[in-house]
């Protein structure tokens, strides 16, 4: 009698074409006591008629393989919840586990007796395992069975037979042209295929956890059985696309560095905008191995993809685009990819799915392994280098404005310093503290990621920047000793109290008063220009006069209030204005006058940045993207910088001596 065990749908929660549980799924029948149901002769080339699906039994054999050579580990109840490997391994996990046999039990059943690990070399790996009759059919309980998993134009040289309709136990002579053109026509539609074979070799000739190399396989000629083709789709995630879009339009060219099939590469590096006019054709490792050091240089500059790129070929592009004058950033997660990592300017490792070596070897990690990362880094890091170029902006045009207000008021005749020694220092911090750190916080601007990259040798401080700091200098310095003179004309020789006070005074008194007057003038004709110049460096390349100025950093309108109150409680705080700073309360035509060289200041800055913005519209360079004399032009002679010809030939070890 047989026994027989059913197979709930607790137990199996999903169905062939869904992710959902589904509880009309009917319970399974399996047999426990007999084998799967002898393999039949077959007279045609598919293993089920139109329209029909294939049995469990031919699942279970025609994906064995996948299986069984394989270390990866899938998700809990075939999810993605604690899942350990590749995705590609994982998804003929995940496919054999949704016909109902558990991945996990296959492999406990026949464990692996020894194996050939897996190489970017040679682009495969196998196992090998005792045989069982529900696996690999009957009549071969004296061999074990040998399961290989690899790039499928690798494979075929190894292939003499194929599995008839995909059934094992019968086969037929290798029809490659068939097989080359699936490949042809699974890759170009983006998939990522796998070949599955299997050979046997008799029970004994390999012992338990024997160390095989690749010769194991390659060396046997052509002994194996072609059992069918898995092609996986592992689209980009979208915001990839988006993400290659933004890189594109701020100059930063990317490409794709792969092992597969030049098609599937194409496929890709199209879904992904790497394709185009200008760069419209994928080259192999193979084929760069075969180019010297020119060729190799040209190579790196005309294509966007490459496939079927080994370790060593990935260093000799970082190599190549370097001797071109180019900054190259890799990005890697396996232990062959640590040498082109460290051999790159910006090597970034994977945190979730990067292992230990090519993280140490990394420059910076991408915590949830997203492209899209970088080009947020990228764009962070142009913020940054704009916010200390206008941290430059607003300090250095207030700090020498302190102490060339001084000087130019003396030559022109002033008999006293408009500003005291107290009244620059606390300019000097005030501004430092307030308006300072409001650049330094400012938000990426608008069209920052439109604009090229900076060139390697590119000053803090260019041409134009300076140009704009002379000027910010230069008008600061005006209004400030503009003012004072006019403070000091306008109210010479008047009342600047009661009469009867003011008569009370002695002229070496009424003096004092009308200098605090002219040293309240300076210090706020000079701080509240200098808010001008802040408002007006918030943004490097657009026009402060629009509403943006309103919004995106609420640290600029508290640092107009702070400078404001402080301001005003020096000017008028009894004690504080006249003891400390030297100050008198202000007159109302004198604020009417800092108003004005608000204004002024306001206006010539942005007047300047008008003319900036025009002259780049007609070509010329306005954002110091040339080399001058500020600049320290790097030498890009290769040298030895690129490897010898061949080098994806070389082992990594020799790389790294």
């Amino acid at each position: 009698k047989k026994k027989k065990k059913t197979l709930e749908n607790d137990d199996f929660p999903f169905t062939m074409n869904s992710d959902v549980i589904d509880t009309t799924v009917p319970s399974l029948e399996i047999d426990d006591d007999e084998p799967s149901a002898p393999v039949k002769k077959i007279q045609d080339n598919t293993p089920v008629g139109s329209g029909e699906s294939p049995e469990l039994p031919f699942f279970r054999q025609a994906l064995s393989g996948g299986v069984l050579c394989s270390k990866c580990t899938l998700g809990k109840d075939g999810t993605r919840d604690g899942e350990i490997g590749n995705p590609t391994e994982l998804s003929i996990l995940r496919a054999v586990y949704f016909t109902g046999v558990n991945p996990t039990t296959m492999k406990d059943d026949v464990p692996v007796i020894a194996e050939v690990p897996f190489s970017s070399d040679y682009k495969f790996m196998a196992t090998i395992h005792d045989s069982r009759e529900e696996n690999d059919g009957m009549g071969m309980s004296d061999k074990n069975i040998v399961h290989v998993k690899g790039a499928p134009d690798r494979m075929i040289p190894m292939c003499c037979n194929q599995a008839k309709a995909g059934l094992i136990g019968e086969t037929e002579p290798l029809n490659k042209d068939y097989w080359i053109s699936q490949i042809a026509i699974l890759s170009s539609h983006g998939l990522r295929v796998l070949a599955l074979l299997r050979g046997s070799v008799d029970a004994g000739t390999v012992q338990k956890g024997e160390q095989l190399g690749p010769e194991f396989v390659q060396e046997k000629g052509a002994w194996l059985t072609m059992v069918g083709l898995c092609a996986i789709m592992d689209p980009p995630r979208p915001e990839c696309v988006a993400a290659v879009r933004e890189s594109n339009m701020a100059g930063v060219r990317v490409c794709m560095i792969t092992g597969d099939h030049k098609d599937t590469a194409l496929a890709i590096g199209a879904m992904l905008g790497l394709v185009d006019t200008e760069h419209t054709e994928a080259i192999t490792g193979p084929d760069l191995d075969a180019l010297s050091d020119d060729e190799m240089k040209k190579a790196a500059m005309k294509y966007n993809v490459f496939a079927r790129a080994s370790p060593q070929n990935k260093i000799r592009i970082v190599k190549a685009l370097q001797a071109q004058g180019e900054i190259a950033g890799m990005t890697g997660d396996g232990v062959n990819d640590a040498p082109a990592l460290k051999a790159s300017d910006m090597g970034v490792g994977m945190g979730k799915e990067g292992t230990d070596v090519a993280r140490e070897a990394s420059d910076m990690i991408l915590a949830d392994d997203n492209f899209a990362t970088i080009v947020v880094a990228i764009k962070e890091g142009r913020t940054v280098w704009d916010n200390l170029r206008k941290v430059l902006m607003i300090n250095t045009p207030i700090n020498n404005a302190q102490g060339l207000s001084v000087l130019f008021a003396l030559i022109f005749g002033m008999e006293q310093t408009p500003l005291t020694a107290i009244q620059v220092l606390y300019c000097n911090l005030i501004c430092a503290v307030t308006m300072g750190f409001v650049a330094a916080v400012e938000p990426a601007e608008d069209g920052i990621m439109e604009k090229p990259p900076r060139r390697v040798g590119k000053r803090l401080i260019g041409r134009f920047l300076f140009l704009r700091i002379a000027l910010g200098t230069a008008i600061l310095v005006f209004v400030t000793v503009f003012s004072s003179f006019w403070a000091l004309t306008t109210f010479r020789g008047e009342e600047l109290c009661d009469t009867a006070e003011w008569n009370a005074l002695d002229p070496a008194e009424q003096k004092e008063m009308l200098w605090q007057l002219v040293h309240s003038q300076a210090s706020n004709s000079l701080t509240f220009s200098a808010l001008s110049i802040t408002l007006s460096a918030r943004f490097a390349y657009n026009s402060a006069m629009h509403t943006r100025t309103l919004y995106g950093n609420k640290f600029a309108w508290y640092s107009v209030l702070i400078v404001t109150v402080l301001q005003i409680a020096i000017t008028y705080i009894p004690g504080m204005n006249t003891v400390i700073f030297a100050m008198g309360p202000m007159k109302w035509e004198q604020w009417i006058v800092v108003i004005i060289g608000m204004v002024v200041v306001f206006l010539v800055m942005e007047l300047e940045k008008a003319l900036r913005r025009y002259l780049s519209s007609i070509g010329s360079d306005t954002d110091d993207l040339e080399f001058d004399r500020f600049d320290s032009v790097p030498d890009f002679d290769s040298g030895d910088r690129l490897l010898p010809k061949g080098a994806s030939r070389m082992v990594v070890t020799e790389l790294k001596k």
